[in-house]
């Protein structure tokens, strides 16, 4: 009787089990839109509290609305501290503990707000407005004292207070001729025309007052323009200096080398004093605890955005400046320093992952691995905590997007100076111990059905190894074929990997029946920078044969794929790459290109960051046309044959929408099967809620139409 129990229990154990498993679904578009978004994460100086924003998006509305959150670092619930209409966000505590500083527009335009807070309950009171100036505050940041706030705002340079800036905003505001003249480049970036404003450094007390220009009639941007990331200053402990970035360079269309400046906020004489000496780009400077030292990140390389980003420290008494990681072929995306301890945490790419690191500065011999974790993914916004035991951090991977951890730092590895990168040498990498504090989509994750990213190896070009993953459909069935969608990633200096997009997520893209073939070829991050450079002046070369190479290798290792139905995918270099396979090979039966290059030459006149084009083709059109020729998708336009969809947008001005009228045209002109998705209020990237719901619908129906 006892055996029939326990076999009854096991039975219906396992029908509980299987009923679970199946009532797991596919993820829709709109399930994606309901998920919230981490954004920048602080933690109260008692270590009690960590305050972060979430974006919550409302696709009816077509927009999104960010505000301030806050859970214990112990664990617990996590609950929201602000919900005004406008929004909230950059959230910090100031260093004593007793107030919060946070962005808001409630009142009109952004301004820096202060709210008491109380560490007992992890709550705020009443919000008041720090500033009002009239071209808004960004980037706030707190004083070590608690006394000032340091934040960027967009100004005229010529102007020497805010009625100036006001005013002369006003009348730009109503003129009846809408031309400009033009006596620069980089006259537009990203999405927007530069015009005469500059972004300048501000302080202003923390008890209110006019804000203080740190950087009058500078004609430079400071810091230089960011799309995310690192901030671009910081202060020193005493909090009578200031470090920050600037590029003093004549043309910055062609400079890449901001170079990081320190100044005196004790003496107001003082004058910029720059302490970084390298050619290439400059960044994210932080001061030790001690304030004996400044770390940041450094290029090597001028005029080259993807070269590697060192780590380099300099000692405020000798002016010295040294490479704290001379052999480490990764780039450093972060850091931050301890607290009490002479050591630098920080995050770096590696084969897919983005894992933490540590590294003890002053004299030391770390010899392990950094710990990893079992679903690593891509970790970020490091923060260590004051008794030095607990490291809070973001992390998100292809199955979930962004949550907050708490590490336990003792377990967080570290690497040695002469550490590379190859899994081979790594001799037991110890687990990571850390604890999920927020689930802000937990309840939504557990009804999908999000098939893991599975990674492998082949031999590419030149007998490179090369790496490539692949995502299998929901419910999928080994029994059955399904067709491909081979996604091609932008850059080319970037990397597909265990991390979280809403613009191109592969869960959702395999979610309708498809197997996800994402490949890193030459050029990718995360491999070392040899394999990084191996796309510099070769754009059509070896990056296509891996991406060949690595399709062939599915194709003949997943027995559920059918190659006679694969679609090629890519946005940025991904889109020029697949007007490149347009013209050059027959295997696919539709393409999707996304703000794509199609014409080098054209594309050269058109863009902003003219760095980013004459290093990668070695010149500029007039000095070494043939290179342009030579990887040109257009000048291949007699062989295109292969049904395609051109996605390009009036904004974006890294590659001007007339790439994808061009490619357009030649599509229609040559009689291929082709559509064209045009978005006049977008950039580079699709961000608005209803454009990205087309954008996926689009793409979806174009796949579905040649391949199913």
């Amino acid at each position: 009787m006892a055996r029939f129990r326990l076999i009854l229990s096991l039975s219906l154990s396992c029908i509980c089990v299987c009923a679970f498993a199946q009532s797991k679904r596919p993820m829709t578009f709109e399930d994606m839109m309901k998920m919230r978004r981490l954004g920048d994460i602080a933690v109260s100086p008692d270590g009690r509290w960590v305050l972060f924003s979430v974006t919550d998006v409302d696709l009816g509305k077509n927009m999104r609305t960010s505000h301030l959150w806050i859970v214990p670092t112990a664990g617990g619930d996590e609950k929201p501290l602000t919900d005004s209409m406008a929004g909230e966000s950059r959230g910090r505590f100031s260093p004593d503990g007793k107030r919060i500083l946070f962005q808001s527009a409630r009142d009109g335009g952004q301004q820096i707000w202060l709210a008491p807070f109380a560490t007992a309950t992890g709550t705020i009171g009443n919000a008041r407005r720090l500033t009002d100036i009239s071209t808004e505050a960004d980037g706030a940041i707190w004083s070590p004292d608690s006394e000032n706030i340091l934040f960027v705002s967009s100004v005229y340079p010529d102007c020497t207070d805010d009625a100036c800036n006001k005013e002369r905003d006003d009348e730009r505001a109503q003129p009846k001729v809408k031309a400009q003249i033009f006596t620069h480049l980089l006259y537009r970036h990203w999405t927007a025309f530069t015009g005469d404003k500059r972004s300048h450094l501000f302080l202003v007390s923390s008890n209110g007052g006019t804000p203080r220009d740190l950087t009058p009639g500078d004609e430079h941007d400071v810091p230089p323009f960011s799309l995310g990331g690192p901030d671009s200053y910081a202060f020193s402990p005493d909090g009578k200096e200031i470090a920050f970035e600037e590029n003093l360079d004549p043309v910055p269309a062609i400079s890449t080398n901001s170079d990081i400046f320190t100044l005196r906020l004790d003496d107001p004489n003082a004058k910029h004093v720059k302490i970084s000496t390298s050619p290439g780009g400059d960044h994210s400077p932080a001061y030790s605890p001690d304030g004996k030292y400044i770390a940041w990140r450094s290029q090597a390389r001028a005029g080259y955005e993807s070269d590697r980003f060192r780590l380099m420290l300099f000692d405020r008494k000798t002016k010295q400046t040294k490479d704290l990681l001379p052999n480490f072929d990764r780039w450093v995306d972060e850091f931050t320093w301890a607290h009490s301890l002479p050591v630098i945490y920080f995050v770096a790419g590696n084969q897919g992952e983005a894992p933490i690191f540590s590294l003890n500065v002053i004299g030391g011999e770390p010899s392990q691995f950094p710990a990893q974790h079992a679903d690593s993914g891509e970790y970020g916004d490091l923060h260590p905590t004051d008794d030095g035991k607990t490291l809070i951090a973001s992390r998100m991977s292809m199955r979930g997007p962004g949550e907050i951890m708490a590490l336990d730092s003792s377990r967080v590895g570290h690497t040695a100076f002469s550490v590379g990168m190859s899994k081979e040498i790594i001799a037991d990498p110890q687990e990571l111990k850390e604890s999920q504090l927020t689930h802000l989509n937990s309840a939504l994750l557990d009804q999908l059905d999000l098939p893991e990213m599975e990674p492998f190896w082949f031999i590419g070009a030149g007998k490179t190894k090369v790496q490539g993953f692949a995502v299998k459909p929901p419910a999928f069935d080994a029994s059955k074929k399904y067709p491909v969608k081979f996604l091609i990633h932008g850059g080319p200096q970037g990397a597909w990997g265990n991390s979280w997009s809403y613009r191109w997520n592969a869960e959702l893209l395999a979610a309708n029946g498809y197997v996800v073939v994402m490949i890193n070829p030459r050029g990718s991050t995360g491999y070392g920078q040899a394999f990084i450079d191996g796309v510099n002046g070769d754009w059509g070369g070896k990056p296509f044969i891996d991406l060949m190479r690595g399709l062939d290798y599915a194709e003949q290792h997943y027995s559920s794929i059918d190659k006679t139905r694969e679609c090629a995918l890519g946005a940025s270099y991904g889109g020029y790459m697949a007007d490149w396979i347009l013209g050059h090979t027959d295997r696919f039966k539709c393409i999707v290109s996304h703000d794509g290059m199609f014409n080098p030459e054209s594309a050269y006149g058109t863009t902003d960051e003219l760095w980013f084009n004459e290093w990668e083709f070695k010149g500029t059109p007039w000095t070494n046309r043939a290179l342009y020729r030579k990887w040109s998708p257009m000048l291949a336009e007699t062989k295109f044959k292969t049904p395609t969809l051109v996605v390009h947008s009036q904004l974006d001005y890294r590659l001007d929408v007339s790439e994808g009228y061009q490619l357009f045209t030649t599509l229609q002109r040559m009689k291929v099967p082709s559509k064209m998705l045009y978005f006049p209020d977008e950039g580079h990237w699709i961000m608005k809620p209803q454009n990205s719901q087309l954008w996926y619908k689009t793409v979806n129906d174009w796949v579905d139409q040649w391949t199913k």
